[in-house]
Order: structure tokens, then sequence, then C-alpha cells
């Protein structure tokens, strides 16, 4: 059964800017989950792409928004921009942790990632460029449903830094889940660009994250373990059987992400942080009882 709510319409303002402070000292190893180091390096390859992604789609919502007048979408896009921010300085600071902690030639990766952007901000159009931001925004909802749904097999045992810091990504990813595809509406609407866009942000997002993890796993001495391996495909196939049918949903000439059931975990998440007396400190998940 399909733990979620109804669907609830986003409106103006919805989105909270939470500026958490996450600490991410020495002790936290890259085996974030000791007893599944596939599943850590698969999170830490994701992690290593965001300070290039998600500042690609703040520039591309902004560049798009010179050309809209709505000043509702203009509201959403600036929380969405500036969660984005937020995320993509917490990963830089995670990733700078984990060359620390024995993988500094992620740097060259790092360099790779950057380019990749570089080439798109300069060769393709805005529309691509938002059909890719709306595509990939699309993705993460199915992500954000694997990561709650599952959480318990997924971040069970594991360190509560990592997993609040993960999950606490992909609840901000839910809450603005409608803004990219609003601005790509309102900007630059055509279905072709958009059905084009879900599998270009998703595919090439996929690609540089497995860059990434293979890159840990080799160093580890894993990559060629077939126990390992197996372990590795396991998760990635669970991954697809979430992510791809919210992309294939996102295929629809009607595909509304706002519409899109809210998951109760992901509310109570929301909503507990808004009952915080203080910001002071990061909120941290025990997913071994909850």
């Amino acid at each position: 059964m399909t733990d979620e709510t109804g669907p609830h319409r986003p409106q103006p303002g919805d989105i909270v800017v939470r500026r958490i402070p996450f600490e991410f000292p020495d002790d936290i190893d890259p085996h974030w989950k000791p007893d599944e180091p596939e599943w850590s390096h698969m999170v830490n390859g994701a992690s290593l792409t965001m300070p290039y992604l998600e500042p690609f789609l703040i520039d591309s919502i902004r560049e798009a928004l010179e050309t809209i007048d709505d000043p509702a979408v203009h509201e959403e896009a600036r929380g969405f921009n500036a969660q984005e921010g937020q995320h993509f300085r917490q990963h830089r600071r995670y990733n700078e942790l984990l060359k620390a902690k024995g993988y500094p030639e992620l740097a060259a990766i790092e360099e790779e990632m950057q380019a990749s952007y570089d080439r798109m901000r300069a060769r393709r159009s805005l529309q691509f460029r938002m059909a890719y931001t709306a595509g990939f925004e699309s993705m993460t909802l199915g992500v954000t449903a694997w990561l709650v749904e599952r959480r318990l097999s997924l971040f069970g045992g594991a360190d509560p830094r990592v997993s609040s810091f993960i999950l606490w990504h992909f609840v901000e990813e839910a809450e603005h889940k409608r803004v990219a595809f609003d601005v790509y509406q309102a900007a630059c609407p055509g279905y072709f660009m958009r059905a084009v866009g879900v599998f270009a942000g998703a595919i090439h997002l996929m690609w540089l994250s497995r860059r990434g993890y293979v890159a840990m796993l080799k160093k580890d001495g894993l990559w060629w373990n077939w126990r390992s391996r197996l372990r590795l495909w396991k998760r990635v196939l669970e991954f697809g059987s979430y992510a791809v049918p919210f992309m294939l949903r996102s295929l629809s000439p009607r595909h509304d992400p706002a519409l899109e059931p809210d998951l109760p975990w992901v509310r109570a998440w929301i909503e507990g942080y808004a009952r915080q007396t203080t910001t002071d400190r990061a909120p941290l998940v025990d997913t071994r009882s909850t």
C-alpha cells in the first residue's frame, strides 16, 4: 500500500527556506551505512553532483523569470532557488569531507561535472535547460518516495547525521515539486521538449552520479567483487522501481506535479520542524524507530 495522502495544491509562500546547521565532523565515515558501502557510495556519488547540478537549475530558473510577469511564479521560484542554494552549499561541505577521508581523486570528477554543465549553459537553449530542470525535478519525486517509504531499510543502522541530511534535502524537493514545471510552462511551454527533458535530466544526472560511486567503490577494492556488485544492483533496481513510474507519469500531456499526493512522513517532517522552538541545531532522524 502506498504511504500517501490526497493531492495538495501548494500555494505561493508554502516553500520555507531552512538554514539548518548540519555538521560534518571528521568522525563521519564515508561508509556511513557500515553494512552497505555500496548504498553509502550511491548517495555519496549523487551528493558529488549537487554543487554543479543545482547552480545550473538556479541559473536556468533565473533566466526564465526574465520572461515571466506572473508575481506568483516569481515568488515560488525565489523559494525554489533559495532552497536549492542551501542544498548545494551543504553538499559541497559534505563532499569536501569525502575527499579528505580518502577519496581525493573525486576532485577530477568534479571538474568533469562542472565542465559538463558549463557546456550546457553555452550550447543549449533556455527551453532545453528549463525542460532538463523540470525533468530532473520530476524524477526527484520518485526518489523522495523511495527514500521515505523504504527509510528503515535504506537508513537503518546508518549515521543519523548523514541520513538526516539526505532526508531533509528530499523533503524540500517534495515541498517545491511544482516550481520548475510552473516556470517552464510560463516561460517556454512545449510538450515535446518537456518530454525530452524528463529523460535528459534523469539520464545525465544518473551518469554523473555513477562516475562518483564507481570511483569510490574501485578505491575500496569492491568494484570487481561479485557480492558487492549484487548488493549495488539490488539498490539500483529498487531505485528504478520508484523513479521510473514517476518519470513515465510526467510524460503525460496532462502532467502536473502539484497534483502528486504528499507523503504523510514528509508532511509530518515539515510540521515537526515548524514546531521547533530553536533552529540552532539540526533535526536528526532516528530511522531505527520512525
